[in-house]
C-alpha cells in the first residue's frame, strides 16, 4: 500500500515537472512583441503676429537653423513711428498730470488775488455812485435814466467781481479729485499704448522658435502680409517621437516608461532607444497606412514612443517625417 502511494506521489512530480518544463519552453521560445510605425516628427508654421511688407527671408529650404536665429523681417518703418508718436503721447499725459498734480504756480494766484482787488474797489465805487444816485433822485436832482445807468455798472461790477473771486478760489484750492484721477488714467492708457507700439516695433523680427530645419519656404520678400500668414514651416529637431498600434490582446505589454527598440530600413541591424510615452485610453480602427499582422478591421490603441534625445541610441538627422519604422519590444 505504502509503495503504491509513493509510486503516485511520484508520477504527480514527475507531470508537475514535466508541465512546468514544457511552460518554460514555450515562454522562452516565444518570440517578442513586434509593432510597425512611423516617424512623427513635429513641425511649426512661423509666422509675424504683425501686418507689414516683407522686407528679407534669411533661410531656403532644407536649412538647418538653431533656436534664436532671425529668420526674416518687416518693414518696420511704420512702427518706428507709430513709437515715436506713443512716446510722445506719453510725455504730454505726463506732463498735465504733473500739472493738476503740483497745481498752479504762486504767480498765477498772486495774478488773481489783484484782480480780485481791482473788481472790489471798481464795484465798491460802483455801488457807492448808486446809492448817491438813490439819494439824489428823490429831490429830482438827476433823470431816471441816471439812475439806471448806474445800477447797470453796479451790476457788471458785482458780477465781474464774483467771477474774479471764482477764479481765486480754483487757483487757491487746485485741481478737484477727479481731474487728478483723470489725468492719472490717461497716463495709464499712454503708457500701454507706448508697450504695445514696442512689442509690436519687435514682432517686425521673426526668430527661430527652436532648432530645426526649413521645410518650406511659403512667400518672398515684397509680399504685404497679414498678421498670421505662414512664412516658413519647420521641422523641429527634437523630439522625435514614433506613432504606433497595438492590439487588445498584447495592449498589456505597452506600459508607459517600457524601453523599446526601434529599427528602420536602412539600418536593420542600428537600433534606436525609445520609451513608451502614451497610450491612448480609447479603441480605434487600424489605419491604412499601418503595417501590422492582424486585420485591419480589429480594433487598435495608438500609442506614441519618445526616441532618447541624448546617450545611446538617441535620434538622429536619419530620421524622417512619415519613415516606416519597426518597434520590437524587450521581455
Amino acid at each position: 500500500m505504502k509503495t503504491k502511494k509513493k509510486s503516485i506521489i511520484i508520477i504527480a512530480l514527475v507531470v508537475i515537472v514535466a508541465i512546468s518544463y514544457t511552460v518554460w519552453l514555450v515562454c522562452k521560445s516565444t518570440p517578442p512583441l513586434i509593432l510597425y510605425g512611423n516617424v512623427d516628427i513635429r513641425t511649426v508654421n512661423s509666422s509675424f503676429r504683425v501686418t507689414g511688407r516683407l522686407l528679407q527671408l534669411n533661410n531656403e529650404e532644407g536649412d538647418q537653423i538653431k533656436q534664436g536665429d532671425l529668420l526674416a523681417k518687416l518693414d518696420d518703418k511704420p512702427y518706428q513711428i507709430a513709437l515715436a508718436q506713443a512716446k510722445a503721447n506719453l510725455m504730454v499725459q505726463q506732463a498735465q498730470l504733473d500739472l493738476v498734480t503740483t497745481g498752479y504756480r504762486k504767480e498765477e494766484v498772486a495774478q488773481a488775488a489783484a484782480q480780485v482787488s481791482q473788481y472790489q474797489a471798481t464795484y465798491d465805487y460802483a455801488e457807492s455812485n448808486y446809492q448817491r444816485m438813490v439819494k439824489l433822485i428823490k429831490t429830482s436832482s438827476i433823470s431816471k435814466d441816471q439812475l439806471d445807468n448806474s445800477l447797470t455798472l453796479r451790476n457788471q461790477a458785482k458780477a465781474n467781481l464774483q467771477t474774479a473771486k471764482q477764479k481765486l478760489d480754483q487757483l487757491t484750492n487746485g485741481y478737484r479729485k477727479e481731474e487728478i484721477e483723470s489725468a492719472q488714467a490717461s497716463v495709464a492708457m499712454a503708457k500701454t499704448q507706448l508697450e504695445q507700439a514696442e512689442l509690436n516695433l519687435a514682432d517686425t523680427e521673426l526668430y527661430a522658435p527652436s532648432n530645426g530645419t526649413i521645410l518650406t519656404r511659403a512667400i518672398e520678400p515684397g509680399t504685404m502680409l497679414t498678421s498670421g500668414t505662414p512664412v516658413y514651416a519647420i521641422s523641429l529637431d527634437r523630439p522625435v517621437w514614433v506613432r504606433a498600434y497595438i492590439d487588445e490582446v498584447n495592449l498589456a505589454q505597452a506600459i508607459p516608461g517600457k524601453e523599446v527598440y526601434i529599427y528602420t530600413d536602412g539600418r536593420p541591424d542600428q537600433a534606436y532607444i525609445g520609451k513608451i510615452g502614451f497610450v491612448s485610453p480609447t479603441a480605434e480602427f487600424t489605419p491604412k497606412t499601418v503595417e501590422t499582422p492582424v486585420l485591419r478591421t480589429d480594433l487598435v490603441y495608438r500609442l506614441r514612443i519618445q526616441i532618447n534625445a541624448t546617450g545611446s541610441g538617441q535620434a538622429d538627422e536619419l530620421l524622417r517625417q512619415g519613415m516606416p519604422v519597426t518597434i520590437k519590444f524587450t521581455k
